[in-house]
């Protein structure tokens, strides 16, 4: 699942994740309104990127300045003052560059091996850093946080951890969280008489309840193949715990085919024939509002989806958002191994610094305003909800500070937040990932053959 950050007043686009620019930013994913209308764009070519930021001209080893890259879109306004912050008592000038947001996972991957490579760019952790790291491309972050416990200590750990790799540390958080959340119609619930499930049980004796009363239970974008995939990643989390998936992710490709996977795949089978979904939604999507629609309008009780699914509502139905959008955890699952409190989603995004910078002080100095107060204060005025530590003294001041502080909570107290399987892995196994899911629930591949196809995936 892939989303970048946006307003919660707005409708989301998945920002998080350029690589899928149809989807929310992460989250959205960005409708999230246009990310190139909101961006600021580069009419140069890629070699002239750093060329399009504001500041002057140059590239990252020019005298007295870094090149800051990030993912284009109305989050920069954000990025833009703290940058102006930086400039204020730097002798080292930070320049803001940035690609339009469907191009930046691309362009990345060109510009980041030449002499234009940015000193610090933003990134997701996990699959997306993990090639540049075996590159040797990127610093890590260990000496800065051992002179500066701040820049590891004032996070979640469950988000830093997202950018740890091989045991070093590669990145900083930046914007915000975005959980995966199980989103309900109230008036739907309680006009059948039921609650939000909190066991995997509950959840099917009420979709039976729904279907017998002819309304769909479960809202399902089908069309874009990854709202699918978040009820994979819940459901193996739930089954087998966050460390099946770390060890596939390691390169273990024998993870997939153990017991708990195979039970976790049986689970999701049975809500898939039990016509949880309905019969049409690989005809719907959640980026052109088809499945958010589904829920507004009664004609669905739930909808899986990243935090971003709020700011959906928020912007397309706004009354039914205020009174009537409900949302909760992802159910338990009866004598599984994982943590009903584990989460799964896009824990951030991170700055990464590039391994030729020639001023790591001046980065370091630009990094620590990451868990300032001006930064968490300007976050959540435009809908996201930073991982610092101090965020709980500003929600007051976030766009929803109810359902700001619900999200925090959640990831505060999480054991684990999974960073979603698609951004875990590299960009190149996207394709694959999203092809086997959606095969699976269409029934053209078994339990088997989803296994072998998660096996065969290249690894970081």
């Amino acid at each position: 699942m892939r989303h970048v950050s946006t307003a919660l007043h707005r409708r989301a686009s998945r920002p998080s994740r350029p690589s899928r620019p149809s989807r929310p930013s992460r989250a959205p994913g960005p409708s999230r309104t246009s990310l190139a209308a909101t961006a600021v764009v580069c009419a140069a070519a890629l070699s002239l990127v750093t060329g399009c930021g504001s500041g002057s001209a140059g590239g990252a080893s020019g005298s007295g300045v870094i090149h800051v890259l990030v993912y284009g879109d109305a989050g920069n306004t954000v990025e833009k003052r703290i940058v102006d912050t930086f400039n204020k008592t730097s002798k080292v000038r930070a320049v803001l560059d940035t690609i339009p947001g469907a191009d930046y996972q691309t362009k990345l991957q060109t510009v980041i091996n030449n002499p234009q490579a940015p000193d610090v760019f933003f990134n997701w952790g996990g699959g997306s850093i993990a090639p540049f790291v075996k590159a040797g491309l990127l610093m890590p972050l260990d000496d800065m946080i051992a002179k500066d416990p701040a820049l590891k200590a004032d996070f979640l750990p469950s988000v830093f951890n997202t950018a740890v790799v091989d045991g070093k540390s590669y990145g900083v958080p930046m914007r915000g969280t975005q959980p995966v959340l199980l989103f309900d119609n109230k008036k739907v619930l309680a006009d059948a008489g039921l609650t939000p499930p909190t066991t995997w049980d509950q959840l099917l004796d009420e979709i039976r309840t729904l279907k017998a009363k002819g309304i769909t239970p479960i809202a399902l974008g089908g069309g874009d193949q990854w709202p699918e995939l978040m009820w994979f990643e819940y459901l193996f989390d739930r089954e087998a715990g966050p460390g099946l998936f770390q060890k596939a992710v390691g390169g273990d490709k024998s993870a997939w085919n153990s017991p708990e996977s195979t039970k976790a795949l049986g689970l999701l089978k049975q809500l898939i024939d039990a016509g949880a979904f309905g019969t049409t939604y690989d005809s719907v999507k959640f980026t052109d509002g088809g499945s958010p629609a589904l829920l507004a309008k009664g004609k669905a009780a739930f909808e899986l989806m990243g935090s971003w699914e709020y700011a959906t509502q928020q912007s397309a139905n706004p009354d039914f958002a205020k009174d009537q959008l409900g949302y909760g955890a992802f159910p338990g699952v009866a004598d599984g191994q994982g943590d009903p409190n584990d989460l799964v989603g896009n824990t951030n995004n991170f700055y990464s610094v590039r391994s030729t910078t020639k001023y790591p002080d001046a980065v370091a100095q630009f990094l620590k305003l990451m868990y300032s107060d001006e930064f968490v204060k300007a976050q959540l005025a435009i809908g996201n909800l930073p991982t610092t530590t101090n965020t709980p003294d500003f929600l007051s001041g976030s766009a929803s500070p109810a359902y700001s502080q619900y999200q925090y909570d959640l990831v505060k107290r999480a054991p684990s937040f999974q960073l979603s399987w698609d951004q875990a892995y590299p960009p190149s196994a996207m394709t694959p990932i999203h092809q086997a899911v959606q095969r699976f629930f269409d029934g053209q591949l078994d339990a088997n053959g989803f296994i072998q196809a998660m096996q065969a995936l290249p690894t970081p």
